[in-house]
């Protein structure tokens, strides 16, 4: 056959992959306000910047009428491109192709860019929309998600792992993003659960929509399984893209430098925090006061409010930020704050980002609900986490820092290598007024006007022990400073810190108290 011709057959081959499930399966997918794969890759990638691998691969079952059943490219895409410039490696489910349902080809595929990604130290992107495992290829389908959970677990903390969820993703699926650093979804189009509602209806009885289930904001605001949540598709394209000028590309690089600016005058630092410590107020506005350009991009924003967690920048640097939110529950540390702090603490470490942690808060949440659900466990992640990060790690004490709670949030016990406080710092086992009624009650109660004298004992207790001078002449705290000093001083510690070296004894692993 003449070389023109072959050219031609090509051409047409390629012309069939590219219409996927075909004009009806396409059509059905955008009436469900879904864009298709290739759209997908399209919009998130840099313009002309896709190469697709694997467009021509069939599967191989035989059984159940899929002998000689055509699946253009086993209902999935994979390939490379750049965002920003920045290489990644992607796989995106075709659901107008067999519902995207997970096969052996399917799955090699998918495992086949994976092994690329980790080889070339890059990005992987996996854009998740499939009916789940094909069950006419029977133990095949799920030996290929075994495969790629393998595949999750070997490549974490080496290449950054980000997973899209735009359609289903139920059963065994959904422990690939699960097993991934970063996890995207859209109101109304995600949609992820271990079973479905008809499942759920046959064991227990129970009606149940695929939304209230395990819909986006469900994922976003109370499982905490969702990292970022977002309107469309779009918006959630450019929350990737984002996210991308954040991070490295592997473990052994460091993040892409931007030139520094100055934070934007609207952020008064000296003016955000109140100095009753009783008084709320966003500690995002105390970050945005620091970051270059006031630029603060936040994690899991919906889900355990009462700590906040995000990349800013200084000196044109990625930094992580991990600080408590008085606006939630004062601050205080409990089960899911615990996790979610300490998980990105441990992204940050493996991920060569520095860690700046901003502490205001009375403590762990106590009561009975928060003990039986092993607050205990959760709360020593935190500990384990700070401990176990070896990336420069700098602590700015603005207001309160009590009991566990001080220790917890990057302290000097746990290796932080710069300790500040603010001048209205109160570090102290306990709150003044409750150290007090314990320290002082029988003063208290024999007064003459014991309100007056639990007054009196209060502010004895915060001129003796609730203050920075305490810990900072046992050296627990490098220096107390001006508020308006903080960002001069982070951006000094950064600098110091750039070469620094954590000894460590040899060991395998450790083991965190999951």
């Amino acid at each position: 056959m003449p070389l023109k011709n072959k050219i031609e057959e090509l051409k047409k081959r390629k012309e069939e992959a590219l219409q996927g499930g075909g004009e009806q399966a396409v059509a059905k997918q955008v009436a469900m306000g879904k864009l298709t794969a290739r759209e997908r890759i399209i919009a998130l990638l840099d313009e002309d910047s896709f190469n697709e691998y694997d467009m021509f691969v069939e599967h191989d079952a035989r059984d159940f009428g899929m002998d000689g059943k055509v699946l253009h490219g086993d209902g999935v895409i994979i390939g490379t491109g750049t965002i920003y410039g920045a290489p990644v490696a992607v796989f995106a489910q075709d659901f107008t192709v067999a519902g995207g349902s997970l096969g052996s080809m399917h799955a090699r595929k998918i495992t086949k860019i994976m092994d690329y990604a980790l080889r070339m130290r890059i990005p992987i992107i996996g854009i998740n929309d499939s009916g789940g495992a094909r069950i006419q290829e029977g133990v095949n389908s799920l030996a290929g998600y075994g495969e790629i959970f393998w595949r999750n677990t070997l490549s974490s903390g080496i290449i950054p792992q980000i997973s899209v969820i735009l359609g289903p993703c139920a059963g065994g699926a959904v422990y690939s993003p699960a097993l991934t650093d970063f996890v995207f979804v859209v109101d109304k189009i995600s949609k992820m659960f271990i079973t479905g509602p008809e499942v759920i209806k046959s064991v227990l009885g129970e009606e149940i929509s695929q939304e209230d289930l395990g819909g986006a904001r469900v994922h976003a605001q109370i499982t905490g399984n969702a990292h970022f949540y977002s309107e469309s598709e779009f918006e959630c394209f450019e929350q990737i893209k984002k996210l991308i000028t954040y991070i490295p590309w592997n473990n052994n690089r460091k993040a892409r430098k931007f030139e520094s600016k100055e934070p934007k005058t609207v952020f008064n630092i000296s003016e955000i925090v109140p100095g009753d410590p009783k008084q709320p107020y966003d500690v995002r506005n105390v970050i945005r006061a620091i970051v270059d350009d006031s630029d603060f991009f936040e994690i899991q924003e919906m889900w355990a409010g009462n700590i906040v967690i995000g990349f800013g920048r200084l000196n044109g640097e990625t930094v992580g930020f991990v600080a408590n939110q008085p606006m939630v529950m004062a601050g205080v540390l409990d089960v899911d704050s615990s996790d979610k702090a300490a998980r990105f603490i441990r992204y940050c470490d493996a991920f060569n980002i520095p860690l700046c942690t901003l502490v205001d808060l009375p403590g762990y949440l106590p009561g009975v609900d928060q003990e039986h659900a092993g607050v205990i466990r959760h709360g020593a992640k935190l500990l384990y986490a700070y401990s176990e990060a070896s990336v420069p790690k700098m602590t700015v004490i603005l207001r309160k820092a009590y009991g566990g709670g001080y220790i917890a949030m990057s302290s000097r016990h746990l290796r932080a290598d710069f300790v500040f406080a603010w001048p209205g710092a109160e570090i102290a086992v306990m709150g003044p007024e409750g150290a007090a009624n314990i320290i002082f009650r029988k003063e208290i109660t024999e007064a003459e006007s014991p309100e007056e004298m639990r007054r009196q004992k209060v502010e004895e207790y915060k001129e003796k022990f609730a203050n920075p001078y305490v810990a900072a002449a046992k050296g627990y705290i490098d220096t107390v400073i001006e508020p308006e000093e903080t960002r001069k001083l982070l951006l000094h510690a950064l600098e110091v810190s750039s070469t620094k070296v954590a000894d460590r004894p040899f060991k395998k692993h450790g083991i965190p108290p999951f």
